[in-house]
């Protein structure tokens, strides 16, 4: 699933080819909206809220948010009124048309459309959002450490204690922070330092096509473990190891390096003893 730098680009692109333009044609390929034509309005923004996106439109005294969301394979391309789809069409779930190019949304995981005033109906769940102007660190740590046995890669990917994180995030920064992933929330001695650091990460990533959280561009050297089963740690030489974990419909990869990120039970033996 794309991360929220992924979906913060995108919210920059939507916005800087439509915002303040009027739209001469709308095309909403979902059931619940297919005779929905916004012809006619203007759109006033996109903004990117964690991993959720929201193009606001006004239209005659309404004014609309449209609120879609990537989830696994989906995309936003703009494109000139004569080019060639990089998608097929019937992939494509939202087409807003300007008068000189198109803003086509392929494989959307969610297509919905509601009064701007009901945004919060979305989104009010998430968390503090790790690029966002709400961002407040005091209470994304207060979330992730209310229940302190959770594991901590599944308190970081939890979208309603701080907002951005996928797995690549996840996996990346447990290894920097030297905690095993499925360690418990009570084990990371210092997750101030953590969400400081994933805040960075996203920062530093949000401007660029290429993710990297080593710092080096270059192919198979962009991360520390994420995606990197079976070879060598970047520190220590020892193979990465990964599990699948989770139902088979939302199976995820976790992914550590076995030296360098000990066990849930060594973990929380150290974490005991420097306290």
């Amino acid at each position: 699933m794309p991360e929220g730098d992924t979906v913060y680009r995108a919210a920059r692109l939507l916005d800087r080819h439509l915002s303040g333009r009027d739209l001469v044609a709308t095309d909403l390929r979902v059931p619940q909206h297919a005779t929905v034509d916004l012809a006619g309005g203007r759109v006033v923004e996109t903004v990117s809220r964690g991993k959720h996106l929201l193009t606001r439109i006004t239209h005659g005294p309404d004014a609309w948010t449209l609120h879609t969301h990537l989830k696994m394979e989906g995309a936003w391309r703009v494109l000139g009124l004569r080019d060639r789809w990089p998608r097929p069409a019937h992939q494509a779930r939202v087409v807003l048309t300007v008068a000189d190019e198109q803003a086509v949304g392929f494989s959307l995981g969610i297509v919905e459309l509601l009064p701007t005033a009901d945004e919060q109906s979305v989104v009010g769940h998430l968390g503090p959002d790790l690029l966002g102007p709400d961002w407040d660190e005091e209470e994304a740590l207060r979330r992730l450490t209310a229940d302190p046995d959770r594991e901590v890669v599944e308190a970081l990917l939890d979208q309603r204690n701080l907002a951005g994180i996928g797995n690549m995030y996840a996996a990346e920064l447990c290894f920097v922070a030297g905690l095993h992933p499925l360690s418990p929330v009570a084990a990371a001695t210092d997750l101030r330092r953590v969400v400081r650091r994933a805040r960075q990460m996203l920062d530093v990533n949000k401007e660029r096509a290429v993710q990297s959280t080593t710092g080096n561009l270059r192919e198979r050297e962009r991360m520390w473990v994420y995606r990197r089963d079976r070879s060598a740690c970047r520190r220590c030489g020892t193979p990465v190891r990964v599990a699948m974990r989770g139902p088979a419909e939302r199976e995820r990869a976790t992914y550590w390096c076995p030296r360098c990120q000990p066990g849930p039970a060594t973990s929380v033996a150290a974490a005991t003893t420097a306290g």
